[in-house]
């Protein structure tokens, strides 16, 4: 038995990273039990794949013991640190098996699921919630082109051609939808409204 004044269940989510990250047996099993659905979870609603998932989640927890002393708590709770690390090698994981990108015909249903997925709730941190919120509320035509350039890196020209649009359109939707992040993400009120 651990020599704490109470159970080590009930350890503070701060103080089993601590623990995982000197070593301790008891609080690295407590601290995994805690949170193996949840980053199971995340890993699986980014793959798709079990046996992918498990491997993920993991890595995960070999990431955060081996990095548990960087942990900043003024970024965000230990379940969002670890659901990040956890979306984040999902993420270079199906990237590495993917031998082809995105069809820009399959962004439609990509962009609908942006909002609401078993992530979004494991990923509750503010900043990620307040972007994807504001990039729901694009028109669809920006959220497309702003998509297609910012998280898969294609140039103006390339969403010009996925969208057969002039290069010009696509680069005026690319820079109105960052105009309108900008302004959503900058307002007092957080992006309560974006036109």
């Amino acid at each position: 038995m651990s020599g704490f004044r109470f159970p080590v269940g009930r350890l503070p989510d701060e103080a089993l990273l601590s623990g995982l990250a000197t070593g301790d047996p008891e609080l690295a099993v407590t601290f995994v039990r805690r949170f193996q659905h949840r980053v199971f979870g995340v890993a699986m609603a980014v793959t798709g794949d079990p046996q992918l998932a498990e491997d993920i989640a993991q890595q995960t927890f070999e990431r955060a013991w081996r990095h548990a002393q960087i942990y900043d708590s003024r970024r965000g709770s230990v379940t969002t640190w670890l659901t990040t690390i956890a979306h984040n090698l999902a993420i270079d994981a199906v990237r590495a098996r993917r031998t082809e990108p995105v069809a820009p015909e399959d962004l439609d249903a990509l962009l609908g699921v942006v909002t609401e997925t078993p992530e979004r709730w494991a990923l509750a941190d503010e900043a990620s919630s307040l972007l994807r919120a504001a990039v729901a509320r694009l028109p669809r035509e920006q959220a497309r082109a702003l998509v297609m350039a910012g998280v898969y890196g294609m140039t103006a020209q390339q969403v010009a051609d996925a969208e057969k649009i002039p290069l010009g359109t696509a680069k005026t939707r690319i820079r109105a939808a960052m105009q309108k992040l900008r302004t959503a993400l900058a307002s007092p009120k957080r992006g309560d409204h974006v036109e």
